[in-house]
């Protein structure tokens, strides 16, 4: 070692604890406000099945649904890969993951739905029955790895039958087991941050009646109107409706189809791809970065059934649009129906096989301080390890073969993904 330099400094160390004081209040509220990601398994996709059409065999019947579709108008790897534009490495791969994973696991989200989708008519009844077979279903091991409902929104011609409907299926949950760590609420068209409010209150007194812990309960927002992303005074509303959410929001939630139709786009050209969306999405992106909350992609209505052609044509746009969603960090979308999940699970396989080796290699590379031909940063690291975890997460990639190229333990990686705020600098096992 070389003769070490004279360190020297002009302040006192008061400076630094004056300034930590003055901070200490902000140190707070970016703790609070922006937790970071949760690091729980997000899932790629959520399902709507109306409240009076659900059953016992819901999720069975829409794999099965899904796997007729693909023996009738794909029967093998090479006629998907060809409707879908897949590279000849990853058809047999691709092809063959998406059939397991219709056999094993079709749905990975399920809404029980009471709003727009919902036709019957006692809905009391349809909201105790979907509690009771949601509990069957986890204790059978048949339940998607996530179940709940969307109720009726806060506004006040419906307002009443929304807050019954969350109650008696709430209820029916607890009689029937306990909540499952599966369960998901999801709350729609909200336009002010005072009916995220509103819920949350009504969420406290249902856990106060249970002797629940505080804040067991969250809720996913759907965002639907123009007002739920630009207020009346020009601010982000997203952004404060969750900060209204007082840390139960859970995902913000896409509506492809009111949201259009709410800004006065002819019914032909709403899509998930359409610039008002993309500018809403975005939005919600920025408004959700840090916060834990995660931001769902919208759905197509264009549904893949009728003639080859058209099935064809309807599974080219689907796997388009959700590869499109996926580049742009929108890792989560909506499905409304069966034959929309081969198409889904080919699109988020692919995503993740392609860039695999690069990825794993490049935080590899990071982790043992190997360099390379791309100098990443801390929090980019954070995003390849991300990365590699959704692809375990849904079945695209296998636990052995990302430990064989990264070395990294599923551990290690969780600590590059989810890492305490300021230190980036997890290192692998």
């Amino acid at each position: 070692m070389g003769q070490q330099e004279k360190v020297s400094t002009s302040l006192a160390g008061a400076v630094s604890e004056g300034i930590s004081a003055s901070l200490a209040a902000v140190d707070a509220e970016l703790d609070r406000r922006y937790p970071g990601d949760p690091g729980t398994r997000q899932p790629v996709h959520t399902v709507y099945v109306p409240g009076n059409v659900f059953d016992a065999d819901t999720v069975r019947s829409w794999g099965d649904q899904a796997l007729a579709a693909l023996d009738e108008h794909a029967p093998d790897a090479a006629s998907f890969a060809a409707v879908l534009g897949l590279a000849d490495d990853l058809a047999e791969d691709v092809y063959g993951r998406v059939r397991a994973k219709l056999e094993r696991e079709p749905i990975e989200d399920l809404r029980v739905d009471f709003e727009d989708g919902y036709a019957g008519q006692d809905e009391d009844q349809d909201a105790a029955r979907a509690a009771r077979l949601i509990s069957e279903a986890y204790a059978n091991g048949t339940a998607a790895p996530y179940m709940g409902i969307r109720m009726k929104c806060m506004e006040s011609a419906v307002r009443d039958r929304g807050i019954r409907t969350t109650d008696v299926f709430l209820t029916g949950l607890l009689e029937n087991g306990g909540l499952p760590d599966g369960l998901v609420l999801t709350l729609p068209k909200v336009t002010y941050p005072e009916q995220v409010s509103a819920f949350v209150r009504l969420l406290e007194a249902f856990e106060k009646a249970h002797g629940l812990d505080a804040g067991r309960l969250g809720f996913e927002i759907q965002i639907e109107t123009s007002q739920s992303i630009l207020a009346t005074d020009g601010t982000a509303a997203v952004a404060r409706m969750i900060g209204a959410a007082e840390g139960r929001a859970t995902g913000l939630h896409y509506g492809t189809f009111d949201y259009s139709a709410c800004l006065g786009v002819s019914a032909a050209y709403q899509a998930s791809d359409h610039p008002a969306a993309d500018h809403a999405k975005a939005i919600m992106q920025v408004a959700a970065a840090g916060t834990g909350v995660r931001v769902s992609d919208g759905s197509t209505n264009v549904l893949p059934v009728g003639s080859k052609e058209h099935v064809h044509e309807a599974w080219r746009l689907h796997y388009g649009l959700t590869r499109r969603a996926l580049a742009r960090a929108y890792y989560q979308g909506w499905d409304m129906h069966p034959g929309h999940i081969p198409t889904r699970y080919a699109a988020v396989f692919a995503f993740y096989r392609e860039g695999f080796e690069a990825a794993a290699k490049r935080l590899s590379a990071y982790a043992n301080h190997a360099g390379g031909d791309v100098m990443d940063e801390p929090a980019t690291a954070k995003a390849l390890s991300s990365y590699l975890l959704r692809g375990i997460d849904c079945g695209a990639l296998d636990t052995a073969e990302v430990d064989a190229l990264t070395g990294m333990s599923r551990a290690a990686l969780d600590r590059f993904a989810a890492p305490r705020r300021g230190d980036l600098t997890a290192s692998a096992e």
